[in-house]
C-alpha cells in the first residue's frame, strides 16, 4: 500500500494546470554505503491527476493499493534541496498499482457525462441552497 501524502499543483506543455498527488511507501530500513549503520527511510514519488484542489486534500492520508518501484533511467543531476549538494542519479521511482487495469477496462467517460454543469451550482444543491 501506498499513502497520499501530499499534492502540488503543475503546469503541463500546453500550458494548463493539473494536480499531482504525492504518494509514500512504507518504512524501509536501508544501511549507509559510507558508516554501515541503519536509517529510515520511504520511497516518494508523484503521479498526475484529473482531480481538483478540493479533491487532493480530501484525498491526503488516502491509501491507495501497490507500491513504490526503482527503475533505472539515464543519468540526470539532483540538487539536494537541504545541503545544496548536487548529486548524479541513474534511477527514479515509479508506482505499481497491485492489479493494473487493463486498457480494454477503462472508461472513455469522464464525470461531465453524468453530471450537467447546471446540477453543480450551489443554487441546485438540495441541501445547501438557501
Amino acid at each position: 500500500m501506498v499513502r497520499i501524502v501530499n499534492f502540488n499543483e503543475r503546469q503541463s506543455d500546453d500550458g494548463s494546470t493539473f494536480f499531482a498527488l504525492t504518494i509514500q511507501g512504507g518504512v524501509e530500513l536501508v544501511q549507509s554505503r559510507e558508516t554501515g549503520n541503519f536509517y529510515a527511510t520511504t520511497r516518494r514519488t508523484s503521479i498526475p491527476s484529473t482531480f481538483d484542489e478540493e479533491t487532493c486534500k480530501a484525498l491526503l492520508g488516502s491509501e491507495i493499493p501497490g507500491q513504490i518501484v526503482k527503475k533505472s533511467c539515464e543519468p540526470y543531476s539532483f540538487t539536494i534541496k537541504e545541503t545544496g549538494e548536487v548529486v548524479e542519479l541513474s534511477h527514479r521511482f515509479e508506482y505499481v498499482p497491485d492489479a493494473p487495469s487493463a486498457r480494454e477496462d477503462m472508461s472513455e467517460s469522464t464525470i461531465d457525462d453524468f453530471v450537467s454543469s447546471e446540477a453543480v451550482k450551489e443554487e441546485n444543491h438540495p441541501l445547501i441552497a438557501g
